[in-house]
Formats: C-alpha cells, structure tokens, sequence
C-alpha cells in the first residue's frame, strides 16, 4: 500500500511539475509549426528550427501556442531574454525585462496578469523573476 501511495505521488509531482514547466507539448508544436509556415518568423529561413517563447519563459511566459513561435538558432540565440533579434534589429518578442509594465498570459487561464519584473537581484546574483506592481519596481522579497 505504501508503494502504491509512492508511485501515484511521484507520478501526480512529476505532472505538476511538467504543467508549469518551459515543456512544449508535440501538440501545440504541430499547431505552431503549421500556423508559422515552417519559417523562421524573424528572417524566414527554414533551417535549424526552435521554438521560442515570445514573453521568455523566465518573465512569466507560457507555453501556451499563443506564446510559442518559430525562430532559426541564430535569431533565437540572439533574441535571448529580450525582444529583439540582435542580428536583424528586428522586434520578435514582448521584452518584459525592461522595467516596463506588460501583459502577459498564464497557461491555461484566459484573464491576463499586470505587472513588471523586480529589479532586484537574488543571492547569486541574477535578476529576480517575481513580477511586482509596486511603484518602486521591487517585489515583496527585496523592499
């Protein structure tokens, strides 16, 4: 019985935890993959497809289809964190690192949540990933 127990846990955390996670499922890259035309949607090659976050994942992004899009290596690599392809200065995504008030969506919710990114920084030194609403830019955790 004890077992038992151990397994359903193990298995519902392991759900849990692919739910809210950066995990793209095969469904929703079908859906993106036909809706992008199989086409970089930055410069338009077909070569060396991945599937980008347009809010990055680290700022709150889903990975909903509305969120997901197609972008070669190259333009994914340099789009990084942010909004822009650095190698075409051309705007791929929503920047939510900036310090600026965005919109994004939560997977499987159909209201949007308002805010932006704490400018602080966690002990190791990398930028906080809570979103706050607080005039000052700063999350509960670094007032």
């Amino acid at each position: 019985m004890k077992k038992l127990l151990f397994l359903l846990s193990f298995l519902l955390i392991g759900f849990i935890g692919i739910s809210q996670s950066r995990y793209i499922s095969a469904t929703t890259k079908k859906i993106v993959f036909a809706r992008d035309r199989g086409i970089c949607q930055c410069c338009g090659s077909s070569l060396s497809l991945e599937y980008d976050h347009i809010v990055p994942y680290s700022c709150g992004g889903s990975s909903d289809r509305s969120n997901i899009q197609l972008l070669c290596q190259r333009c994914n690599r340099s789009k990084s964190n942010g909004c822009f392809c650095k190698v075409h200065d051309k705007k791929v995504g929503i920047n939510c690192c900036d310090g600026k008030s965005t919109t994004i969506r939560s997977s499987g919710n159909t209201g949007t949540t308002t805010g932006q990114q704490c400018t602080g920084t966690t002990k190791k030194g990398a930028r906080c990933r809570n979103r706050t609403t607080s005039a000052g830019g700063r999350c509960y955790l670094h007032d």
